[in-house]
Parts: structure tokens; C-alpha cells; sequence
């Protein structure tokens, strides 16, 4: 739709901005898992070992 001064009107994400945030959460996963991952293995076989 365009406005009377010529404008686009936006309405909604484009599949673009949406492919960004998922990568973006991906990203964030990945660098939690990376940097968490040792610890939580450490952390299961100290509990295992109880």
C-alpha cells in the first residue's frame, strides 16, 4: 500500500529480518553450548559419582 506521500507502507518483518533473528538465536545457542558444555559434563559426572 502506498501513502499519499509516496511512501511504502510496512507492515510486518520481511523473511530477511526473520532469517536474521534466527540465526542471531542460533548463534547465541551455539556460543552457550561451546562455552557452557564442559562444565555441565563436569558438573553430571561429579553428581554421578556421589
Amino acid at each position: 500500500m502506498i501513502r499519499c506521500d509516496g511512501a511504502p507502507h510496512e507492515r510486518g518483518a520481511s523473511a530477511i529480518e526473520y532469517a536474521l533473528l534466527v540465526f542471531l538465536i542460533a548463534a547465541v545457542v551455539v556460543g552457550g553450548v561451546l562455552l557452557l558444555g564442559p562444565n555441565v559434563a563436569e558438573l553430571y559426572e561429579t553428581a554421578s559419582s556421589w
